[in-house]
Parts: structure tokens; sequence; C-alpha cells
């Protein structure tokens, strides 16, 4: 199988998130997605909340997986500083928030990962740890799972499929196995076993051009499957659809398929996911301390409204308030979490 380059890596075009819009606006899907969402809601998408304060710490990853929307790996070096971090947990501590989701990349790579986790679950917040499993392998990390059971950190790992070929072909040679052996590990510490309190979650993200099928109908597949075949035990499933962005995108114009996957978003249009988006309860930061309303764009480059606090520097408890209440900034790509179902980091919304 051939090595999968990240595309800032390869030189490639849609390594600027300007030309991933530009792209997106070309394939010409439809009505434009905020006009849609207020033809159902009678107005303009805003904000319900601050509950998720979702911390992308960087982009360096040990792993390049094709349809990754953050277009991470080992040749990144986008990483969070201490300075940065803090004050994350300080907004965390004063804000309104009772979760905090840690992302990356691996963000268990960033030196960070270990403070914000000990503070987060000090501050009695749920900590969220999104894991592509293979790190908990990774040498000079033989320890990370116990530290995130001691922490009783939830445990969102990505695992594509339940068979080998599947996960290998989106995610790399040899993932697999490491996946394997790192549940296993799991399960070893108590994750994903009744009345243990330590939640393993698996995510599923369809191969190709597709929707996820029902989520309720696919975790009883996996966990039929993993048990049987692995012995394997998880607390549930989420299934979240493929953004067309970074390299998911460029998986898309090469197969000539963007307008033709957009289009099917587009007529997967379901109003009944708006109020459950995950924009209107999440707020994303970037390794930087900039502010998005969510991770998908923060890839894109896509900050907060113009006039809003546009870092974590800046969003004084005066402003919480109203910040909560802020417009949401979208594009079409936004098409992909109300298609169907609807999709978000919780998995399906319906």
């Amino acid at each position: 199988m051939a090595p999968v380059l990240t595309l800032l890596r390869s030189g490639h075009p849609l390594a600027d998130p300007r030309e991933q819009l530009a792209q997106l606006d070309r394939a010409n899907a439809g009505l434009p997605f905020a006009a849609r969402v207020a033809q159902c809601q009678a107005g303009p998408l805003r904000a319900g909340g601050l509950e998720v304060l979702q911390v992308n710490v960087g982009r360096v990853c040990n792993q390049t997986c094709r349809h990754c929307h953050v277009d991470a790996g080992p040749d990144r070096t986008e990483t969070m500083s201490g300075t940065v971090a803090n004050a994350c947990l300080e907004l965390l501590a004063r804000g309104p928030f009772t979760t905090l989701d840690i992302t990356g990349g691996a963000p268990e790579m960033n030196p960070q990962f270990r403070p914000l986790v000990e503070r987060g679950y000090a501050l009695g917040k749920r900590v969220i740890d999104r894991c592509n499993l293979t790190i908990l392998e990774a040498p000079g990390y033989a320890d990370l799972a116990e530290f995130l059971a001691r922490h009783q950190v939830e445990v969102v790992a990505s695992l594509p499929c339940y068979l080998e070929q599947n996960v290998d072909r989106q995610r790399g040679d040899r993932v697999f196995d490491r996946s394997l052996a790192a549940l296993r590990r799991l399960n070893a510490l108590g994750y994903g076993q009744p009345g243990s309190g330590l939640t393993l979650t698996l995510v599923f993200n369809p191969g190709g051009a597709s929707l996820p099928p029902p989520q309720q109908k696919l975790e009883a597949d996996y966990r039929r499957e993993l048990r049987a075949r692995y012995g394997i035990e998880f607390t549930r499933l989420f299934t979240i659809t493929n953004m067309p962005i970074s390299r998911f995108l460029e998986d898309l114009l090469s197969q000539g398929r963007l307008a033709e996957y957009l289009q099917k978003l587009v007529d997967a249009f379901n109003p009944a996911t708006v109020d459950a988006l995950m924009c209107r309860s999440t707020l994303s930061v970037d390794w930087q301390g900039r502010l998005f309303d969510c991770d998908f764009n923060q890839m894109l480059d896509l900050p907060v409204s113009p006039g809003e606090p546009a870092t974590v520097f800046d969003l004084t408890t005066a402003a919480l308030e109203s910040f909560a209440r802020r417009p949401i900034q979208t594009a079409q790509h936004c098409y992909g979490c109300t298609a169907g179902a609807g999709s978000s980091c919780g998995g399906s919304l319906e």
C-alpha cells in the first residue's frame, strides 16, 4: 500500500483552507447552508450555550490516515504551548463548560495533554480523549492507558471497521493489529466493562463517499463481531459522516466525485438535526488559542463571527453570556452534519 502524505508535505494546493472552500463553492451543491437552516428555523443559526470546550492541541500525529480532516501526520509541527493550554484551563474553570474534549492530531503526543487532563479532572469536568488507539502502543507511551484510567478520561477511539483490511486501507498498515492490542489493554483496565465507570466509545466513519448506516444497528454489529472474533468490549459506538474537507476532499476530487457527494449531503438534509448540531453547544480552540464554532471550521480557517472575541485570551467573563448566543459561521461542508440522521463529535443526532 502506497504511503499517505499530508497535503502540506506533498505541496498540494488543498493544504490551503482557502482552496478547499473554493472547491466547495465551485461544486455548487444547492442552496447555501445558512439559507437552508434559516428556512427551517426562521432565522440564522446561533449557539445555544457553552457546554463543551474542545481543545485541538495541534496536528502532530503518529498516523497519516486517508480521510483525516486535520491533515495530521508525523511531519506536522503545529503544537499548543503551555501558555495557550493554561488559558484554556482558566476559561474552563470560570466558564459554564461541563466537558473538556481534547483532540489533535494525536493529542497525547502534545506535552500539554497530561496537564490538561489532570486539571480538567481536578475541576470535576468530564474529560474526553479523541484517541487513535495506536498511540497507546507507541514507544514512550507505555503508561498512557493507566494515566487515562486513573483520571477517568472517556476514550473516544477511531475504529472505522471490525475487519482488518478495511481499517488498514483507511488508516495505514498494521493499524488494526495495534488497535486491537490497545483495546485489549483498555479492557483490562476496565474500559468498556459494565460498572467500571470507564467509558470506551468507538467511532465509525465510512470508507468512501457514502453516509453512515444507522448507528444503533451498526453498534450491534460491532459488539457482536468484536466480541466473537477478538473478545473486545466497548461502551457505545458513534457514527460520523466524512466531512468533504482536507484529505477526504482530495480523495473526492481525484475520483471526480465531489459534486456527487455534496449533492448527496444536500439531498439528505434533515431539519430535525439542526437543534442538536454540535456547534450550538461547543467552542473549539486551536493550538494558537484562536476560537472557532467547531473543529471542522477550525480546519477551514473559519473563525467565529467578526466582532466576537477572537482568541481564548480575549474571551472575558463579562463576554461569556452574549458569546454563548453568537451567530455560527457556516459553509457548504456543514451539510455533512445535517445529512440523514445527522453527525457530530457525539455521533448520530437522531
